[in-house]
């Protein structure tokens, strides 16, 4: 059993030195097989670790021509999302979605997570639900120094270092919706009765009730609307004046923090 032949099964799999020699004692020597048994081993090892809490994590980002990839990976310790071997991995992951398309991603990820990852990292992993891919003209992205919390955004006109901005702002004010169009009637529904409240609670006039509503409802929305939220940059103009100014569209975009 050679050192070089324990340092490549290592490097093919993460796994420990202990665990690559245990393996490739169990495989008389085979460097395939000592691979297999470490692989089915990983499988087991995710089993034990599935119901161990995965609440911190990491997100990449990787652009490639028109597209762009959005993926966040779950760990259980800030000391592993701190680790540059963990990012890296994400970083693989956000390419693995361009590659293969949204539809044939997940699959991939969870096998990987299950037979690999969880080997080489040594904690519960979970892929974060809401990868994304966008396309577009223009295409904006904005990853915090925490690798937490992106941005991204698509504009049909403008140009890039304005899409860069509006993907910063976008990290730093956590749009849910684009529009107040967008906005599920149950939300605003919900939204009305708690204001509804907060003002027979204040005792406001029965003649002003409406109006007073209507102004909240448009306040929740500078809060909630990307639109409609004031730039980051400049507070006396919101993003769809930015855009307007700038002859830009807004198509799509994405708020991401784990």
């Amino acid at each position: 059993m050679s050192l070089e032949l324990i340092k490549k099964i290592r490097q093919i799999t993460g796994a420990g030195m202990v665990d690559v020699k245990k393996a490739l004692d169990e495989a008389d020597g085979n460097e395939e097989k000592a691979i297999e048994i470490l692989r089915k081993a990983g499988s087991k090892i995710a089993a034990k670790k599935a119901d161990r809490e995965a609440s911190e994590g990491v997100l990449a980002i990787v652009k490639k021509d028109n597209k762009v990839a959005v993926v966040g990976l779950n760990c259980e310790t800030d000391f592993v999302a701190r680790n540059e071997d963990f990012i890296s991995s994400v970083n693989v992951f956000a390419e693995k979605l361009l590659e293969l398309g949204k539809e044939n991603f997940a699959a991939w990820a969870e096998d990987e997570i299950k037979n690999n990852l969880i080997v080489k990292i040594g904690e519960n992993l979970r892929l974060a639900p809401d990868f994304e891919i966008l396309s577009g003209e223009i295409i904006g992205d904005y990853l915090h120094s925490n690798n937490k919390v992106a941005g991204v955004v698509v504009l049909k006109g403008g140009s890039v270092d304005l899409a860069k901005d509006i993907a910063m702002h976008i990290a730093a004010m956590a749009p849910k919706y684009l529009k107040p169009e967008d906005v599920p009637e149950d939300v605003l529904a919900k939204e009305k009765e708690i204001y509804a409240e907060q003002l027979k609670a204040e005792g406001k006039p029965e003649a002003m009730l409406e109006q007073i509503l209507q102004g909240k409802l448009q306040k929740f929305y500078t809060e909630v609307c990307l639109l409609k939220q004031m730039f980051i940059k400049d507070d006396k103009k919101n993003i769809e004046q930015l855009l307007t100014e700038n002859n830009a569209e807004l198509e799509s975009f994405v708020y991401r923090s784990l």
